[in-house]
């Protein structure tokens, strides 16, 4: 018998934002936080009981397990009510450049002083402190002058960003979660919100430690495309096959070297005594880019499933979607066997652990789900604070706002 997810009843606003902001929620979503998106307000749309229209939804399809309310924080009385409701929250996602909370009335010092326990979770691309702070950006642009970028990619061809997966979402979203857990940790000590910066510089710089310290050993120093594990190596590479797919080789011990070896019908040449050897390793690349197009991928699945020869194939989302024999099925991230994630596939409430509880979501992970604005929200209000519209808040210009008390 599994017990709710971790992060049950923890409460989270989160300012609607793009790509990391929203993927930090997520993360709280998924392990059982109540996130509640503030979306701007449309007047006449937003919050509308009259309009048979729904608003648009957001670029935003981070929103599982989300809701949203619509609010209008360019007006006084929508400031306020944000304050309102920060009074009773945890946790704060702030995805906006430097200044712009403040600018509001709501930046830390004001958010902390009414709610000492909040944990305000900012997210920003560059550095607050650094050269490039007042500029706009994008993920490409904060793992450039991290560094990052400058490792990535073939020999003699520019540098190649990973899309937006080591800025945004490795550097950005799952740095800022990673720091909202701490920040919880300490307030179970001190009973104290704090503030958490999180940026994508320093984020996807932290997580390219390893590499950036081999820089300086002769694992990767050379230039890049020329390393063991930058593709300058060929039993560490990806492989065309036949039928145009791929395979991709991670030999890199001596007893898995033997084994590809086997398997691509090459043992007994002399290539195991010269591995080593990189003058060798331009042959030895050209030689396994003729064996693997001499066979489609999945004859290749064949010879290699279940042997110790690190050779693996290249699975493309589609068919991992689609075949059911492939592990396609959208998991958490990690596994607590105790209280488990919310699942993503869908699945039965009685599912093993590790993929979930739960029934899953539409989508399945593989498809987003559009949240407009406005959309469950005052239901997680009424759930939240019991709030209801008419008696605890009503609507001005599309958006939230506190119903006034009456004067006695």
């Amino acid at each position: 018998m599994t017990a709710p997810p971790p992060l049950m009843g923890l409460r989270v606003l989160e300012f609607a934002g793009l790509a990391p902001g929203p993927f930090a929620g997520l993360l709280l979503a998924d392990n059982g936080a109540s996130v509640l998106r503030i979306d701007r307000s449309i007047p006449n749309v937003t919050h509308s009981s009259s309009n048979k229209v729904l608003p648009p939804p957001t670029s935003d399809i981070l929103t599982r397990h989300k809701s949203s309310i619509a609010v209008d924080l360019k007006s006084a009385a929508g400031v306020s009510f944000i304050k309102s409701l920060a009074l009773h929250a945890d946790v704060v996602i702030d995805p906006f450049r430097p200044g712009v909370l403040e600018k509001l009335g709501l930046g830390p010092d004001v958010l902390l002083k009414a709610n000492p326990r909040i944990v305000i979770a900012r997210m920003t691309g560059f550095r607050r402190d650094g050269k490039y702070k007042d500029m706009a950006g994008h993920d490409i642009n904060y793992i450039a002058v991290s560094g990052a970028l400058s490792m990535l990619g073939r020999k003699g061809e520019k540098p190649l960003p990973p899309a937006n997966i080591l800025g945004d979402f490795a550097g950005g979203g799952a740095t800022l979660f990673q720091g909202v857990l701490l920040a919880l940790l300490v307030r179970e000590r001190t009973g104290k919100g704090q503030v958490v910066e999180a940026n994508m510089v320093d984020g996807s710089a932290y997580l390219v430690t390893f590499p950036r310290m081999s820089m300086k050993s002769p694992m990767w120093s050379n230039p890049r495309g020329a390393n063991i594990l930058d593709s300058g190596c060929p039993f560490y590479d990806t492989y065309e096959t036949k039928d145009g797919k791929y395979m991709a080789v991670g030999a890199l011990e001596p007893q898995f070297f033997d084994l590809l070896l086997k398997g691509l019908g090459l043992d007994g040449k002399g290539i195991e005594e010269t591995r080593d050897d990189r003058s060798t390793w331009p042959e030895m690349k050209t030689t396994f880019t003729n064996v693997f197009k001499s066979k489609t991928r999945s004859e290749w699945e064949e010879i290699f499933d279940g042997i110790d020869a690190c050779c693996t194939p290249v699975l493309e989302y589609g068919e991992l979607e689609k075949d059911p024999n492939r592990e396609g099925d959208q998991r958490p991230s990690v596994t607590l066997r105790e209280t488990p994630s919310w699942a993503i596939s869908t699945g039965s409430i009685s599912r093993d652990p590790s993929t979930g509880q739960g029934n899953g979501v539409r989508g399945e992970g593989y498809r987003g789900t559009a949240l407009y604005p406005g959309q469950g929200g005052e239901e997680t209000l009424s759930k939240w604070l019991g709030w209801k519209q008419g008696r605890d808040f009503e609507i001005e210009n599309g958006g939230l706002v506190l119903k006034p008390y009456p004067k006695l």
